[in-house]
């Protein structure tokens, strides 16, 4: 081959390998970095920043040394399609895996739906939904969520409390609400996301605990891997901050630790050694 025509074959892929990279990179900020967050959705995001979500941005723009600017809407239907394809913002701290919506990064952290009851309740001890000393007893449970198939299958469900699933945290909080008729009295019990519920028992319900669901078995799964969420076909930004979460572990595990989130292995079956 013509050395001519070899020079031109070398230019023409450095060029695609230039347009590839620029159409996965180009529409994300060099200035700032820039989080889609519901600015009501405590424990984990607030419009003050003090929610766990929150410290993991600061973490993660001190590394890149930029300042943190927030896109703030409620996370629920249109999220994504008016935060980050829209173009007002990066990433999204928090995005459980496999999610069509988003290109993942890799987990972060593990976590693991929990039942939450009163100390000096009789049932404070359950680990697991198929124990019969939850027959009869009035649970609560977000209404479509993974832990109501468990309640269905174990003839616990007619006896369930519901509580809304989709909302607009400025106006509705379920899971307080939970939180408070379970102090009450008014459950028995509560079936909450560990990153909820931990952070809140441990911020605000001193008489409560939190248990982590390891035992399950049976379908649909209870702990999922969280990944950061950016926009499809952003690849060399995933690989940024694959790097990040790479070489901060420690440091965003000591985050989520403090703030009460029940941390488990990838597979949710036992707690995180933090000690490794």
């Amino acid at each position: 081959m013509p050395a001519l025509a070899k020079g031109l074959i070398a230019i023409w892929f450095v060029l695609c390998a230039c347009i590839a990279q620029a159409q996965t990179s180009d529409l994300v900020s060099k200035t700032a970095f820039r989080v889609c967050a519901d600015p009501a959705n405590s424990p984990m995001s607030n419009r003050e920043e003090t929610g766990f979500e929150n410290q993991l941005a600061e973490l993660f723009a001190d590394r890149l040394g930029l300042p943190v600017q927030y896109e703030w809407y409620p996370m629920s239907t249109g999220f994504i399609r008016n935060t980050l394809r829209a173009n007002k913002c990066d990433v999204v701290i928090g995005y459980a895996q496999g999610h069509e919506l988003v290109l993942n990064s890799n987990h972060y952290f593990t976590s693991v739906y929990t039942f939450v009851t009163r100390q000096d309740s009789p049932v404070a001890d359950v680990d697991h939904l198929s124990d019969a000393r939850l027959q009869g007893l009035r649970l609560g449970v977000v209404a479509g969520s993974p832990p109501a198939t468990h309640l269905a299958r174990n003839g616990l469900i007619a006896d369930a409390q519901a509580y809304n699933l989709f909302v607009d945290r400025r106006h509705e909080s379920p899971i307080p609400d939970m939180l408070s008729d379970l102090q009450s009295g008014a459950i028995d019990g509560a079936l909450i996301w560990g990153p909820i519920a931990g952070p809140l028992v441990k911020a605000g319900y001193p008489d409560l605990q939190v248990a982590p669901l390891l035992k399950e078995t049976q379908p649909p799964r209870l702990f999922f891997r969280i990944t950061m969420g950016v926009r499809l076909g952003e690849k060399v930004w995933q690989r940024q901050l694959n790097s990040l979460i790479r070489r901060n572990q420690s440091d965003i595990n000591a985050i989520l630790d403090q703030a009460g989130v029940p941390l488990v292995n990838d597979m949710g079956t036992e707690p995180l050694d933090l000690s490794q």
